[in-house]
């Protein structure tokens, strides 16, 4: 590997390279069992990986069982930090940075501080950063706690196809973006690019005549490429330089972007003005002037999509987040 890049690596051939995640512990387990309010969820609202578990917490009804820190959508040298909270400290970890509770669970680690982090209030500690592992457990393992009308994301029947089309959707799409937006040569960001696109056409093919990713209800998948999708025009398509087209230029993706964004506990989890103001304020090597732009113009997200013709049920059998 070559010198570090944005908290991971790029290759010799300029490919970035996605920093594996130093905490998989799971909960269930002896050591970590599943109790209300033991546990602290801390997320920035502009990281995608972050609002995959915010969106799923919410829709199963996690609020009250585990509690959620929100960071401050700048992260600085010394990682992400509490100053949207009252002493610039989480009032339930007491800790003014990430970093405190990667320092407590590991005195050596050396890499990069990342949400979401599911923490243990009483030790301060660490118990998993691993994103894709959490949401998949807030739907196996919390489920004692799930709200009355939940629905399964993660129905058993349908999981070989959702992990199927989610290792095409992260490789592709939710990794591919940043993979064309840290490239560092020419080769390695047309490789991505042209992954994108292909898989992002791919994906517009299959949701033409069916109105979500996997089955007639939404599943984890939905939720996964989502968190893409609603930062693509914002910060992505310029940004990161993913411009063939803009995901409002896309008619199938776009609308079912919207169908989703209008769905409880999608739309009402989006704050744009954290994603743009990470994106912009935060990587320095692609925005050297730090102006975070003005557009693009948000209410288009609220314009009719039509999807409900394909029919389909959001939440299954269950009911709507209050």
């Amino acid at each position: 590997m070559a010198t570090a890049q944005f908290g991971s690596e790029t290759s010799q051939r300029g490919e970035w390279v996605r920093q594996a995640n130093r905490f998989t512990d799971r909960i269930g387990s002896p050591d970590w069992p599943a109790e209300a309010g033991r546990y602290r969820l801390v997320v920035s609202l502009a990281c995608p990986w972050a609002h995959r578990a915010v969106i799923v917490r919410r829709l199963l009804g996690l609020e009250d069982t585990i509690s959620l820190g929100v960071v401050d959508p700048i992260r600085d040298d010394k990682g992400w930090r509490f100053t949207l909270d009252d002493g610039d400290r989480d009032p339930v970890l007491g800790i003014g940075y990430l970093s405190e509770a990667y320092l407590a669970t590991d005195p050596s680690f050396s890499g990069r501080y990342t949400v979401p982090s599911l923490i243990d209030v009483p030790s301060g500690k660490v118990v998993t950063n691993d994103y894709p592992q959490i949401t998949i457990d807030f739907s196996l393992r919390w489920k004692a706690f799930h709200r009355a009308g939940a629905p399964d994301l993660y129905p058993e029947t349908l999981r070989e196809e959702i992990d199927a089309v989610n290792a095409e959707v992260y490789r592709d799409v939710n990794n591919g973006v940043y993979r064309c937006g840290f490239a560092t040569s020419q080769q390695a960001y047309d490789k991505a690019y042209a992954a994108l696109f292909e898989r992002l056409d791919a994906l517009a093919a299959r949701l033409a005549d069916q109105r979500y990713l996997v089955g007639d209800t939404i599943t984890e998948a939905d939720v996964r490429l989502f968190t893409t999708l609603v930062r693509f025009d914002a910060v992505y398509h310029g940004h990161f330089k993913t411009n063939r087209n803009k995901l409002a230029e896309l008619p199938v993706l776009w609308a079912y972007a919207r169908d989703l964004f209008s769905t409880p506990g999608f739309g009402d989890t989006v704050d744009f003005d954290h994603i743009k103001r990470h994106y912009y304020g935060t990587h320095h090597q692609l925005n050297p002037s730090l102006i975070v732009p003005q557009g693009p113009d948000p209410r288009g997200w609220y314009e009719p999509h039509g999807r409900e013709a394909l029919g389909g049920r959001p939440f299954g059998s269950g009911t709507p987040p209050r």
